[in-house]
């Protein structure tokens, strides 16, 4: 996909229609366990009934994205904020939809304030799978954003997308791992040995790692052993629609 063109999405942004459909949020934790606690819920777009991503994502297209994108913002905040959330909320954007970062935020920022959740604790992720052409583009949004107050995380670091070149350019305070990645790396020396480099890398330049998609205790240790805190999987807890996981409830972090 293009550059986006900033005069007609400024045109979008102040036509754009209803959405014409409802979607609603499962969240999954992100925990830390060095410190035994959860540290962030990554807020997975759902049906209102709890139907899977693809059933709400397969109504998105070129004309509707940035409505959307603008929606699932507000109505994430709405919900963590009505959850008492009280750890980090991450939220995936849209790159393709934001065609002037100062001004496509306004609304999420009135969201943080009209539900008094603070934006300190709010982390924008891209995407996953989301193909940018452009990274200096997706350079220039987080990094506005950062400015803001955000946190910023690169999703599916390793699959193609968002990759070294994209860390030239910017620095953002997370990269999550490609998920294939992490998959039996308990089984395999490549794979260890590629964690074990961006591991290091990412410390250098005082980004942390998030390794997403784990399945089983013997993932988890290998990940810890290779100095990543920041995990994600169902091996420790399942997304909740509408609802967070606490400390309590990770038998983990027991």
């Amino acid at each position: 996909m293009p550059t986006p063109d900033r005069a007609a999405g400024c045109a979008q942004c102040r036509d754009a229609q209803p959405l014409g459909f409802e979607f609603s949020y499962a969240f999954q934790p992100i925990v830390d366990v060095s410190a035994r606690r959860v540290f962030a819920h990554e807020a997975l777009v759902r049906g209102v009934a709890g139907e899977g991503a693809d059933t709400v994502l397969s109504r998105v297209n070129d004309e509707n994205r940035y409505t959307f994108d603008q929606a699932c913002r507000q109505k994430a905040i709405q919900i963590a904020a009505r959850l008492q959330m009280a750890s980090y909320l991450s939220i995936n954007f849209y790159p393709n939809a934001i065609y002037r970062p100062e001004v496509c935020i306004r609304s999420t920022l009135e969201a943080a304030r009209r539900y008094g959740f603070p934006i300190k604790r709010i982390i924008f992720e891209t995407v996953e799978g989301e193909k940018i052409d452009d990274g200096k583009w997706l350079a220039e949004i987080l990094t506005e954003y950062k400015r803001i107050g955000f946190k910023t995380a690169i999703d599916d670091f390793g699959a193609g997308f968002a990759g070294l070149n994209l860390l030239a350019d910017f620095q953002p305070d997370i990269v999550k791992l490609d998920m294939a990645l992490v998959r039996g790396i308990d089984q395999s020396l490549p794979r260890r040995s590629i964690v074990a480099g961006v591991v290091g890398m990412c410390g250098e330049l005082g980004i942390d790692v998030i390794a997403e998609g784990i399945e089983t205790g013997e993932e988890a240790r290998c990940l810890a052993d290779l100095g990543i805190r920041l995990m994600q999987g169902y091996w420790f807890a399942r997304p909740v629609l509408e609802g967070i996981v606490t400390d309590a409830q990770v038998p983990w972090l027991a």
